[in-house]
């Protein structure tokens, strides 16, 4: 599946402004780890013993839910609108390749289209907003900025597109509003969590 053309050269030249023209020497160094998944284990370690500190069982069930997000918008995004889509990765693009700084080791075999991490930050951002909301305002803010950071990454290191992030942000936050309500329902309402 190909986009429109305008959508589609709108893209690419919105991905050569983020990948070359806005480039330096400061997003060289931090913005190659900060996409790395595993920079970030430490951040879900201490949001988990968090939750448990301040929630107790509530808090369990919320990593529970958490989890579940995560699942959920992985397998979406990776394994039924990637296969369905089948749109190649910038630096694997026949038409863009040569011209993509690529800032990590490899490109990637998988398709772009919806970039998993966007989702996955995405999803994991906006189930804290929606379970945090009335307690702690600034969890919305905070989550959705590291999110956005991380998925501004893949584009800067030349392995999506940012049409890949828009759809992957979008598809995770849907995800999340989803389950969030359904969880609602069937599960916090019975323990007595106010949200």
């Amino acid at each position: 599946m190909t986009f429109p053309a305008p959508i589609q050269h709108f893209d690419e030249h919105l991905f050569r402004l983020v990948n070359q023209v806005w480039a330096n020497n400061f997003f060289d160094m931090i913005l190659p780890p900060v996409r790395d998944k595993y920079f970030w284990i430490p951040l879900y370690i201490l949001v988990a013993i968090l939750l448990v500190w301040r929630f107790k069982r509530t808090g369990l069930y919320m990593i529970l839910l958490l989890g579940v997000n995560f699942a959920a918008s992985d397998q979406l995004s990776s394994a039924v609108i990637k296969p369905w889509v089948q749109r190649d990765r910038p630096c694997n693009d026949e038409n863009l390749k040569d011209d993509v700084v690529l800032r990590v080791d490899r490109c990637g075999v998988g398709k772009s289209f919806t970039s998993s991490h966007a989702t996955n930050t995405f999803a994991f951002a906006m189930m804290l907003t929606l379970l945090l909301r009335k307690k702690h305002r600034w969890v919305a803010p905070v989550s959705m900025a590291w999110a956005f950071l991380i998925s501004y990454a893949q584009v800067y290191v030349g392995v999506h597109f940012p049409l890949d992030i828009i759809g992957g942000m979008l598809l995770g936050m849907l995800i999340s509003v989803i389950l969030f309500y359904l969880s609602r329902k069937f599960i916090f309402s019975r323990v007595g969590w106010e949200y």
